[in-house]
């Protein structure tokens, strides 16, 4: 898998976040497991019905998307157009 994706799932915020993704405000959860060798990100749009589930596995040989019931092309695009809201 792309190390890019690895990045911008480490690059989310452990526990909640939210974000902007195709101009509606989403809220993030992930959460790390296995000392950071895997990762679940699941994303609710806020006031509607869309949401984003994934999980991803870092083994010994490979790196591995697992998109929870949806294609990963969905997971993808969300991943690299999500916008991040930064709490300061």
């Amino acid at each position: 898998m792309n190390s890019v994706v690895l990045k911008i799932i480490k690059d989310l915020p452990e526990g909640y976040s939210e974000g902007i993704y195709m101009k509606k405000k989403y809220g993030i959860t992930k959460a790390s497991f296995n000392k950071g060798k895997s990762f679940k990100v699941y994303a609710k749009e806020l006031g509607g019905a869309d949401f984003i589930s994934l999980n991803y596995y870092i083994t010994s040989t490979e790196e591995k998307l697992k998109p929870c019931e949806m294609p990963d092309e969905k997971v993808l695009h969300f991943l690299y157009n999500v916008e991040p809201l930064i709490r300061k």
